[in-house]
Order: structure tokens, then C-alpha cells, then sequence
């Protein structure tokens, strides 16, 4: 597999049909900060055991990946912690359609605290709850189900009308003391939509975005990494604040020491070098 990249920064999360496992070994060689394998609504009901089975058997036999489990209210639910807990190469689970801050905990305690739950929220709910949902424990960082939002409120996926509750998230996740949130998937396969979506995602404060299709990878890193042009003012401004004895001058020095350093970590993580 390639080398992961930290899943508190990841930006790209390629989602996987968990019965597809021809796809498995394609999508962990490919681009993506992370994958996450679906057996929930990639699944039809009928092929829930199937579909479980393979991603099992795939982790166990070397594979690393996060899996997206059925919702706490399902039917097949407790079936996916239950077989999922201790498996080797679970990173994580996706718990979706979560509403409620115990979906999150009880999730994370059935998999004996060892494995964190990445927390997809999808409803007026879910956002309404964000907060308290963000603060459960087992927690690990909250992704935005834009598609069954939009679905559940009747928004439209016009940016103005899908700011708040990628706002919600964002805030919720800092009043969390979590990471930067996972932005929904953008279903167009045209490049300049991506990137105009993913720009705004990242203006809003989001700092990972779902993806279903590996030709979207280059696009969605490229926009939620660091500019070569940060890098370089990033660099600069470190290494004259460390000349002149790390002296604070004026009461813009701290903010821009922490966005300097925020950006060079990152860059050095996704491997961006300044111009």
C-alpha cells in the first residue's frame, strides 16, 4: 500500500464498495490519503454478510483501510461491530447516519475502545447534535453526508445553501477538540466543479473531502494541501523569527506564527516543497 498519510490531516478518503473486492488492492495503491471500504449504503441488504466477509477477509490478509459501517438503528448494525472488532488492519469505522452522541460511544466501546469512529453525519439532526456528537467519546473526527442531508432537508447543493451546516461541523469539531472536518463527496466528474467545490469546503474551514472515484485524488490533495507559495512564506517567516531569538514584536506575531507553523507541518506531511 502506499504511505498513508496521518488520518487527523488526511484530505482525500476514497470510499470503496465492500462487495467490490477486485477494487481493494486498486484503491490502496492509488492516491489516496486514506480508503474507506462501504458496506452500508454501497450494499444492497441482501449482500450485507457477503460484502463484510470480503472486507474482513481483505484486512486480515494484509489490507489496512477504515470500514463504513451500518448505522446504530439497523438491523446490521451490531453484526458489523461484532465481526469487525479485533480484525488486524482496521484503522478505523465510519459509523453512518449518526444523530446522537451514544451511537458514537457505544460504537467505539464495542469495539473495546481500540478502534476510532470516524462520525458521518447526514441529517438536520445529526448537525443539530454536532456538538454533543463531537465530544463522545471514541470520537475521532466528523464527516459531512451531504447527499442524504440535502435528501433529509431539502437543501439544494448550492454553496449559500450548504455553508451552514459545513460551518456547524467545522465549529463543532473545534468546540470538540477535534480535527478539521471530512467534507461529502462532489458527484460531478468534471475537474473545474471539484476544484471550485473543494475550494470552498476548505474556505469554510473543512479539511478532508470524501471521494468515489480515483480520478478525483490529484484534485482534492492538490486543493486542501498547502500552496508552494505558502510554504515559502511559511519558511521564511519561521526561520526570521527564530534569527531574531523568537521575540514577539507586535500583536500580529502570534497568529502568523501559528498559521506558519500549521502550513510547514503540513507541507512536510504531504510532501510540498516551497518555490
Amino acid at each position: 500500500m502506499h504511505n498513508e498519510v496521518n488520518p487527523e490531516i488526511a484530505r482525500s478518503w476514497l470510499l470503496v464498495n465492500g462487495n467490490h473486492a477486485e477494487a481493494f488492492d486498486r484503491a490502496a495503491n492509488s492516491r489516496a490519503d486514506q480508503i474507506v471500504l462501504d458496506i452500508e449504503d454501497a450494499v444492497d441488504p441482501s449482500d450485507k454478510d457477503a460484502a463484510r466477509g470480503k472486507v474482513i477477509d481483505w484486512l486480515s490478509g494484509g489490507g489496512r483501510a477504515w470500514v463504513r459501517i451500518n448505522d446504530r438503528s439497523s438491523d446490521f448494525w451490531s453484526d458489523d461491530v461484532d465481526a469487525l472488532t479485533g480484525v488486524p488492519g482496521l484503522l478505523g469505522v465510519m459509523l453512518a447516519k449518526t444523530e446522537d452522541a451514544a451511537h458514537v460511544s457505544e460504537t467505539f466501546d464495542r469495539l473495546r475502545g481500540e478502534k476510532p469512529v470516524l462520525v458521518l453525519i447526514e441529517s438536520a439532526l445529526g448537525i443539530e447534535e454536532a456538538v454533543t456528537i463531537a465530544r463522545a467519546r471514541g470520537a475521532f473526527r466528523l464527516a459531512f453526508g451531504s447527499g442524504d442531508y440535502r435528501k433529509d432537508t431539502g437543501t439544494s447543493a448550492d454553496d449559500l445553501a450548504m455553508a451552514y451546516p459545513r460551518s456547524r461541523l467545522v465549529v463543532a469539531s473545534r468546540i470538540g477538540g477535534l480535527p478539521g472536518p471530512i467534507d461529502g463527496p462532489t458527484a460531478s466528474r468534471s475537474h473545474p466543479v471539484l476544484r471550485e467545490s473543494s475550494e470552498v469546503a476548505v474556505a469554510l474551514g473543512l479539511t478532508g473531502k470524501l471521494c468515489l472515484d480515483t480520478e478525483q485524488l490529484p484534485v482534492i490533495n492538490e486543493v486542501i494541501s498547502p500552496t508552494a507559495s505558502d510554504v515559502t512564506w511559511a519558511r521564511d517567516f519561521l526561520a526570521d523569527f527564530e534569527a531574531r531569538g523568537r521575540v514577539i514584536r507586535d500583536g500580529s506575531d502570534l497568529p502568523r506564527l501559528g498559521r506558519a507553523e500549521k502550513i510547514d507541518k503540513l507541507a512536510r506531511a504531504f510532501g510540498i516543497n516551497p518555490l
